[in-house]
Formats: structure tokens, sequence, C-alpha cells
């Protein structure tokens, strides 16, 4: 067993920082890999049959655990109770924080408070979105991970594993890993035929770390037992036959002797025979029938206990069963001299309990069925009449038989809408999919359905659309049932890339006579959005024609308008209208607000209106509203797929800035939290996708191929229109890895698809640029026509890094003097733009060419700047061409005068300040021309914006300075 010393190395809780869920990396920073220390913990697994000796063994650790000064938290899964959400969560972590007062807990729990506090059932859940299960368990990993450090050394117990309630159980599943790098020992033991896929982390078939077995006693071993137990006289013969009634098996073994002794048998060869009759009521028939033999009362006492599980009150017994105190009384101690029920831990105690599980188990199976129904259904009336609530009673009400009581539905939905609430949809859905089975009334079968569909929508997209349709189907007297019922299977038909579903429902609803004007006005709103989102949307142009109609008269009174607003502004991007019409969109949606972590409303529209900013050159914008977005999802505790689109588009902004070493931490924190959601979904596209452009700007092709392979990031793509675009980026690295004619047929593709449908940005939709590229080798007419329209819709666009960018590239399909001078504009758009990659790649393309053309001592000024620039970036494969370049001409690079920081020098404030007031800053400065233009391209990338937001970055920046 691996040693834990209290008071370890490394436990200090100051370690900790503040609590939250972004506690250890700050607000709109990805989370680092974890630090690894020298092993302290570990996770310690037995897995065994029933009566082998799992508790016992587990007992006697944790009394030496305790003994040792450890700090020990200890829980058991229960048959009756592992339908009970966090049943087993509860048992470890309420003692520890119960006696605290709400305000001690909303110190200790920080931002986690209401994210964990229902769940854990220290707090009623707080208005607004329920927490996605990641969040919570993340939440819950968190408060371990305080307990740990604050209170080493830690001892958790998990007694019974294979019962214990699914939330719970693969919440310390994923967990159990960590237990290495704490000062902490997981104690787990369950039988292992029994132990669902949720707990298969404690099996070591992903670790390697195999679970201890248990075997049965030899025969020396039970004739110790049954000499200290019955009697040192026992003789050979008569512990042989002890030894095979029981087959060695512990907790019989234990229970036959005390009944050997409790009947005053000798344990004598000649009265060997009597160990069969004697074991027989230790288990099975035997046992029932002796618990018979008590008496009515305490039969029907026995089967209350069964039914109502662990911990039980003897007055809920007593209601259960229909008896008085004095009865219940009579019963109990008849129960427990019988060994069936255990004896109080103390005198103040009065829980019944049974002696093992397995005794348990054999009263509720011998229970008659239609008894034990009408059973559960009293204990549920009873659990309610106690004051402990719905969701106490829906585990009773699930074993019932459907009668169409609305009393049952009733508490059934009361106890799915808390259970969703505090985090667990799939127990939430169980409760409502009973409901449905009650029947509940007709006119409430519809919200049934409803409430069902969103407790099976992050779990099962495909259930909830089937539930959802089925909604749509009953009738409807309350609009604003219908109404959420039509949002929600949009969304849902949405996220699963049935977007053509989507758009068809809302438009189809919006004509219902019923629908009013203000409901009608959003189902536009979010048909827009869906629409706008399709590959495939047959009529764009049109759809563009009546947004940018119905926007301009719209004044951004409610979230509904400003969606509206925001959505033509995220059009006017996408068909390259200038990028002042866009922002000037944008400012006026975000003047009233947007929220993120609604869950009424879908996310994507803020997504848009912030990234709209990065295609405008405005990335510091950008960053500043996806910073208070992620927010959001981590206060809301939406740590699934919201936080991996989050850091994922964080990366990428940082990518389009230039700064890619920050670029790809981002990306693989977006990418590790996609790989949690699933695979194929749209989070991990996006991670994918990303995370191939990072590698790719770095140099580093093969890692990206790997990415790509790992991810199967290939056909079929979603037919959403994704950021980046899925297949543009496939037909990316198609070209880094030499595969032009493939990627020429993928662009041709994507071209025909996003072109006749407006897409035709190449800020934001690049595909032109390189299909330009892989139509060069074979069509080089052809390959600068496309270039040339590139720069027409840049140049439309406005933003300096998308005109720079469409520069370069047509650079690239020309030749002669018209390359240098179009690398030559290049330059001097993207000096006016913060895309410092892009900028990098134009330098060293333009000291490239003027190399070609004997002029080096030109070649040498921009590759140098180029290689600096580069180096600042992260671009490892442009350093190396820069260098092979400089090498080429003759030169050696010289020392590199880099900076990682955002804070601009005097002189840089001072030609920003010049800019602003109208006045040449070489002149202001006494300065040159070229040191100007540089001057200010630093400034544009250390702000994250061009000329035109020069202005508001500055004062931004100013209002935030120290």
């Amino acid at each position: 067993m691996l040693r834990l010393v209290k008071g370890a190395p490394g436990t200090d809780p100051a370690a900790l920082g503040p609590a939250g869920p972004a506690a250890d990396q700050g607000p709109g920073l990805p989370p680092g890999p974890a630090t690894r220390a020298v092993r302290r913990g570990g996770v310690l697994a037995y897995a065994a049959p029933a009566g082998l000796g799992k508790t016992t063994l587990l007992a006697e650790i944790r009394r030496r655990a305790a003994a040792k000064g450890c700090t020990v938290l200890s829980a058991r899964g229960g048959d009756q109770e592992q339908r009970v959400a966090f049943h087993v969560a509860r048992q470890l972590l309420q003692p520890q924080l119960a006696a605290a007062s709400p305000f001690e807990l909303r110190e200790r729990l920080g931002s986690w408070y209401d994210i964990v506090g229902p769940a854990l059932g220290l707090c009623t859940a707080a208005d607004g979105a329920p927490p996605d299960p990641q969040g919570l368990r993340d939440g819950l990993d968190w408060v371990l991970t305080h307990l740990a450090v604050r209170r080493a050394p830690l001892v958790v117990f998990l007694d019974d594993a294979h019962w214990a309630d699914p939330e719970s159980l693969s919440w310390l599943s994923a967990f159990s890993p960590r237990a290495e790098e704490l000062p902490m020992l997981l104690v787990v033991a369950y039988r292992p035929d029994e132990l669902p896929e949720t707990g298969e982390e404690f099996t070591g078939r992903r670790s390697g770390q195999r679970p201890l077995g248990l075997e049965p006693l030899t025969s020396e071993a039970i004739a110790r037992l049954v000499r200290d137990r019955v009697g040192a006289h026992a003789d050979d013969a008569f512990c042989q036959e002890f030894w095979e009634v029981t087959a060695g098996n512990p907790f019989e073994a234990v229970e036959l002797a005390a009944r050997i002794r409790d009947h005053g048998v000798e344990p004598t060869a000649d009265r060997a025979h009597a160990v069969r009759d004697l074991a027989a009521a230790v288990k099975g028939s035997g046992l029932i029938a002796q618990i018979e033999r008590l008496g009515p009362a305490t039969v029907r006492l026995a089967w209350a206990c069964a039914v109502l599980g662990t911990e039980i009150s003897p007055q809920l017994a007593g209601a259960v069963a229909g008896l008085g105190g004095e009865d219940v009384a009579r019963g109990a101690g008849l129960l427990r001299a019988a060994r069936v029920l255990a004896e109080p831990v103390d005198e103040e105690s009065d829980t019944l309990e049974f002696v093992h599980p397995l005794i348990a188990s054999a009263v509720y199976d011998a229970i008659p069925a239609a008894t034990r129904v009408a059973l559960h259904g009293q204990a549920a009336w009873c659990v309610v009449d106690a004051g402990l609530g719905s969701t106490a009673a829906a585990r009773h009400l699930v074993e019932t038989h459907p009668e169409g009581d609305p009393w049952v539905v009733q508490h059934l939905r009361a106890a799915a809408q808390e259970t969703l609430r505090a985090g667990a949809p799939d127990t939430a859905r169980r409760y409502l999919a009973r409901a449905l089975r009650e029947p509940p009334d007709y006119d409430e079968r519809a919200a049934v359905l409803y409430e069902l569909g969103c407790a099976s929508l992050l779990t099962e997209p495909a259930t909830t659309v089937n539930h959802l349709r089925a909604a749509l189907e009953e009738p409807v007297s309350d609009p604003a049932l219908r109404h959420g019922i039509v949002y929600r299977l949009a969304q849902v038909l949405s996220h699963s890339d049935r977007l053509v579903e989507a758009s068809e429902l809302l438009e189809r609803e919006s004509r219902q006579p019923t629908t009013d004007a203000r409901s009608r006005l959003r189902m536009q709103a979010e048909k827009f959005l869906w629409d706008a989102l399709r590959a495939d949307e047959p009529e764009a142009p049109a759809r563009s024609r009546r947004l940018a109609t119905l926007a301009d008269r719209l004044s951004g009174r409610d979230l509904t308008e400003r969606y509206i607003i925001g959505l033509r502004a995220w059009d006017a991007t996408l068909r390259a209208e200038p990028a002042t019409v866009a922002l000037r969109h944008a400012e006026r949606a975000l003047e009233g607000g947007l929220t993120w972590a609604d869950e009424s409303r879908n996310f994507e529209v803020p997504v848009l209106v912030a990234l709209l900013h990065l295609y405008a050159d405005r990335p510091g914008r950008a960053e500043e509203l996806f910073a208070a977005g992620t927010a959001e999802f981590e206060r809301q505790g939406w740590r699934g797929a919201h936080l991996a689109f989050a850091y994922t588009l964080i990366g990428y902004i940082r990518f389009r800035r230039g700064r890619l070493m920050e670029a790809e931490d981002f990306a693989r924190a977006g990418l590790r939290l996609a790989e949690r959601v699933g695979a194929r979904t749209p989070a991990l596209w996006y991670a994918t996708g990303v995370m191939i452009e990072i590698l790719l700007a770095r140099g580093r092709t093969d890692e990206a191929e790997r990415v790509a392979r790992d991810h199967d990031f290939g056909d079929p793509f979603p037919n959403a229109v994704t950021i980046p675009d899925c297949e543009t980026v496939h037909a990316e690295l198609l070209l880094a890895t030499g595969r032009t004619e493939e990627a020429l047929g993928a662009l041709s593709a994507v071209g025909q698809r996003l072109d006749p449908r407006g897409k035709r940005n190449p800020s934001c939709c690049p595909w032109q640029l390189h299909l330009a590229l892989a139509q060069a080798p074979t069509s080089p007419a052809r390959a600068l026509a496309t270039a040339q329209e590139a720069v027409t819709r840049a140049r439309q666009y406005g933003a300096p890094s998308a005109i720079g960018q469409a520069l370069r590239v047509t650079a690239e399909v020309s030749q002669g003097a018209e390359r240098i001078k179009l690398l030559e504009e290049s330059v001097d758009w993207l000096d006016q733009s913060p895309a410092a990659y892009e900028l990098a790649r134009s330098l060293v393309a333009l000291g490239a060419a003027l190399r070609r053309t004997e002029r080096h001592a030109e070649a040498a000024e921009h590759l140098y700047r180029g290689l600096e620039t580069a180096q600042t970036c992260g671009a490892d494969g442009l350093v190396e061409e820069a260098r092979a370049e400089l090498a080429a001409a003759g030169l050696r690079p010289r020392a590199l005068h880099t900076t990682d920081t955002d804070t601009l020098t005097a002189r840089e404030r001072a030609a920003a300040e010049a800019t602003l007031a109208g006045r040449d800053p070489a002149a202001a400065l006494g300065i040159d021309r070229t040191t100007a233009v540089r001057l200010l391209s630093a400034v544009y990338r250390k702000l994250g914006t061009d000329r035109a937001g020069l202005e508001g970055a500055l004062s931004a920046r100013a209002t935030t300075a120290p």
C-alpha cells in the first residue's frame, strides 16, 4: 500500500490559488499541463465476488488510516440508491462541507459554489442554465483536489462501487488517475461482474494497474476461524464440514459461526451434520424462512427496510410497513437478534442497517412482485410526507406501475427539474420517461415531452429530436410552450448537422396564425442564423437582402432584435461588404448586450459578432468579447463543447494575430476539451481544423498530418460552415504535403459550394487564395485570375490584412517585376494591420524575390525584418526559410531583437498619438518614413487593431492600464 505522510511537502493550501473554474489558469488562459511531482498517492482497487471480505478489508484500512491521522472520506454504493444522482458524491463530500454556513461555503468554493452546491445537496440551484455534466465533474474534481491539499494526507473509500450512481462513479473513475499526483489514496472495492462501464478506470484496462483480487479462505483458515469463534476444541471433521459448506466464503463463515454459537452446537464430528442445516439460514430461502418465523409485523419491517435501502429511519420504515413505534422497536430487536439487521453504531444512533448487502438483496428479492411495487409506492408517499422532497421519492416512483396518477407525474417532473439543474440530465431523463408512461393528463403531455427532450439534449440528440417532434404533434394550448419546443427542436437539429430541417421547421411555424409578432420575429432570427451557417443554402443572396432590410429598421430594443442585427453584421462580413459596415452593425448589436450562456438562446450569434471583429482587423476587440464569453461559460459550468469552442477560437484569434505559440496552447486546450465531448462533433471539427492551421504555420507539417489522422479529419465534412472552413483547412494540408491535385479538386468543390451563396470574403473564406496556389502548377493564367479576383474582393472588404494576404498569394502566382511590385504592396498593407505572421510571410517572400533579382541590399533589409518577425511569432518553418534565403545571399543572421510584451514603447505611443492627431508621425518624431511605418506597424500588432480602430484600442489600453 502507498504510504501517506501527514504534512507531506507540497501540500500548502495556498498553492491552490483562488477558488473557481478558472482558478488555475486565470480568465481567458488555457489550462496548462499539470506539474508532475514525485508520486505521492494512487488508487488501491479490490475486485472480488460477494461475501469475500471487501467491506471488512476496507473497514480495516479505514481504521488504520484514521489512526495515522489521515483525513478519511467514505462512501458506499447501494442497490436501491444507485438510481439517485450524486448519492456517493454526497456521502464523500457533504460531511466535510455541510457544517459551514452559506457564506463560509461561498468563501471556500468560490465560483464553484453554484455549480457543485446543488449536486452535493448544499444549496438549491440558482436561476439560469444548469451546468453541463463535464463542468460539474470539473467542479467536483476541484473540491476533492482542494480537500486533498488542505487536509493531506487524504484517504477516500468507495465500497460496493458496482452499485454507485452513474454520475458519481463516472466522476471518480475519471478523477482516479489524478490521485497519483496528490497526497491522496483512493480505495475502491467492487464485484467485477457487476461494475458498469462508467467505472472502467478501476479495472486497470487502460492504466495497466490491475485490481487486487480476494480468494476464499483455505480450510486451514476456516479451521482457525471456527476455533476462534465457536470453540478451541472444534475437531478437524467439524471444521472440514464447515469449510465445505461455506466454500471458504468469509461472510458465510462468520455468519454460520455466529449461528452455531447462538444455537449451542458442539463443534464435534458427530454434530457436523447440523452445520448444513444452520448454513441454510445464512442466505437464500433459509434466511427468508427464518425471518418469516419472526412474525408478520417483523417481515413487513424487513421488507420496508429492503425497499428503503441504507441509513433507514425507524420512523420512515414504520410508516412504509404500516407499523407503530413499539412494533418497529420490537421487530428491529428481533431482526438484530437474527443477524439480519446490524447492531447500532452507538447508543445515540437508531438507524436501521442490514448486516450485509447480500442479506438486503435476499430480502428484497423475496418480496412478492406486487407487494414490492406497492411498497415502493407507499415509500414515495411517506418520503414526501416526511418532507424529504420529490427527488427522494422519485427513485421509488420509477419502480411503481403506471396508473395515470397526476400526483406521480407531478413529483417525477419536479424531481427531474431539480436533478437536471443539479447537473444530472440522464437521471432527469429516466424520471421524465417514467412520467410519460404514467401517463400525464392530455394537456400536460406536450410539456413532459418537451422537458424530456431538454433532458436528453446533451447525451442523446437523436432521441431529443423524436421527443420534441412528438411534443409538437400534441395539442399545445400554451403558445409560449409551443414556441419553446420549436426553438429547442431547431437548435438540436442544427447541432446535429440537420440545418435544412431546422430552417424548414422555423419557416413553417412562423407562418402559423397563432404565432404572435414578437415570436415570429424570433423565429425569423433563428432561421437567419441556421441559414447563414448552411454551406448549401440555395437562396443566400435573397436571404441577405431580406436580412439587411429587416435589420436596418430594428432598433435593438431586445435580444431578438440584437441577434438579427448581429447576423446582419456577420452576413456583411461573409459577403465582403466594407468592414466598416459590418463593424457598425456589430456595435449596434453589442450596445444592449449579447448573452453567451443563456440556454434558451444560441451562443453562435455572440461568437460570430466577436469573430467578425477579427476578420475586420480588430482582434484585440475580438479577444475582449471572447474573454467575457469564456467567463460566462465557466461561471455557468459549461465546460464541455462550449468551453472547447471558446478556447479553440481564442487560439484562432491568436493565430491570426501571429502569436503562434500562444495560439497553439489555446488550441491544444480546446482540443483536449473537444475530445471529451466526442468524436466527429462540431467542437472537435473546429478544434482539429484550428490546430492543423497553427501547426502548418509553425512549420510542423508532419504533426499536422498526425492530428488530422488521429481525429479522422476528412470526408464527409459537416454541412455547416465552420470557422475556419474544414474543407479549406483540409485542402491547405493537402497543399502543404504536396498533394496538389487532391487539393485542387477539394478547393474547386468548396468554391462551387460557397461562391454562389455569397461567401466570398478572403478574410474569413480564403478558399480562393488556396485555389490559386493549387491551380498554379497546371493553369498559371487561371491561377492569376483567381488570385486577382480575391484581391478585388479583399479591397472591397477593406481590411488591410486581407488585402495584404491576397496580394502575396497573387505575387506567388505571378512572374518577374510584377511579383516584386505586388509583394511590396502586400508589405505596405500588412504594416497597417495586426497580422504579424502574414507580415512575416510577405517580408520573407519579398526578400527572396529581391535576392533572385540580385538586389541584395534591399533583400537583406526585408529578410532580416521578416526573420525577426517570424521569430517573434513562433513561425519556426518560416524562420528556417528566412535563414536559408539569407545564407543564399551570402549573409549571416544577425542578433535578433524580439520582445514578447504588448506594452507600447514611448516612440510607438508618440507615433500613434501623432497619427490620431492628423500629423505625420515621421515629421512629429523627427524620423524617416520607413521607421515611422515600422513603429505604427508594431502599434497595430500590439493593440490588435488597424488604423481605423486605433483610437478605440488606444483608449481601451489607457483605461485598463494600472
